[in-house]
């Protein structure tokens, strides 16, 4: 054949032959899922700030081990209230004109998906101390450390913002560590990275493959297991020990407030967080971001209250439930 004896002819059949095949394979099918998939109402744009920690993100390849996608599977739901949806990608573009790297789903679970991080560690200060060294927080953590995103110096100003490092993780270094802009804008985005909530009236999906046991970290009968509930949610921060981090987070152990006689104050630190004191990080609203019941707080003070030498008075859901619903109003006037 003619065809295959002339090369132009040939390579040209080819070549449109491999657009037209791009354009109905490829460029169709994204065109459609574009316009059939949108932004949930509710959805937020990146900050500016959040847009450059986002490319601190990747430029460190922490995509490699962490994921951002919740999936169908009730072993993830401890990552997110819902599974994720083709919704919440919609809205995310191009890096620019020469990078595709929108979304950064991943494939890897590594450390822990990211998807609702904003959420679930709001505080700037943990994560901070995270970045610089992970192993201050989580002993066992794998996570490389980022100390290049900070610099030493002995006399911080007024501006700079000063990450409380215990002195035997400074390695013999002098002086206060302070964050860099890159720092910043990496917290920024990490902090970002919240799963939206679906419009009122909405079915969210449900998780796939549920197992049998309660839907609350459960001990050995019916109530909720304080010392699980405390190591999933406090102990990054107040370590196994109970002893906090000097300078970053308080002590349980010996705490006036654990050991107290004014409760409302103690629940309220839980469902509401913390901001008196400024010699500690700001605590987040633990109880409320993580949906916590009366019988879950119960357990979570009974258990401080009865570790690394305390000896508190136990409370009961009932006593906690009557001051859950104080505490919250408060919290919204």
């Amino acid at each position: 054949m003619e065809l295959f004896d002339n090369h132009k002819k040939l390579f040209g059949l080819a070549t449109l032959f491999f657009v037209g095949l791009t354009i109905l394979v490829a460029v169709m099918p994204a065109i459609r899922n574009q316009n059939n998939n949108q932004p949930l109402p509710n959805a937020q744009e990146l900050s500016p700030e959040a847009v450059k920690g986002k490319a601190i993100f990747i430029a460190n390849g922490c995509v490699a081990c962490h994921t951002q996608q919740v999936r169908d599977l009730d072993m993830d739901k401890i990552w997110g209230t819902r599974p994720s949806l083709a919704a919440d990608y919609a809205a995310i573009h191009r890096t620019d004109v020469w990078r595709n790297t929108a979304t950064l789903m991943g494939t890897e679970r590594t450390g822990p998906d990211l998807t609702d991080i904003g959420n679930r560690q709001p505080s700037k200060d943990w994560n901070l101390v995270h970045l610089y060294n992970p192993r201050i927080v989580v002993k066992e953590s794998i996570m490389p450390a980022y100390p290049w995103l900070f610099t030493i110096k002995e006399e911080p100003s007024k501006s700079d913002i000063i990450v409380n490092i215990p002195a035997k993780f400074l390695d013999g270094k002098k002086g206060k560590v302070v964050a860099t802009k890159e720092a910043i804008y990496l917290i920024a985005y990490l902090q970002s990275l919240k799963q939206t909530k679906l419009p009122d009236g909405t079915v969210a999906p449900a998780f796939l493959y549920k197992k049998e046991e309660n839907k609350t970290i459960q001990a050995v009968g019916s109530e909720p297991d304080g010392k699980a509930l405390f190591t999933a949610n406090c102990q990054s921060c107040h370590q196994a020990n109970g002893e906090g981090l000097p300078g970053a987070f308080p002590p349980l152990k010996g705490s006036p407030v654990v050991l107290g006689d004014d409760l409302e104050k103690y629940v309220d630190i839980i469902v509401n967080g913390y901001d008196a004191r400024a010699e500690f990080g700001v605590m987040p609203p633990v109880g409320t971001n993580m949906q916590f019941t009366e019988h879950d707080i119960a357990a979570l003070i009974n258990y401080e209250r009865s570790n690394w030498g305390n000896n508190g008075k136990k409370v009961t859901p009932e006593e906690i439930k009557k001051i859950i619903d104080v505490v919250k109003l408060k919290a919204a006037e």
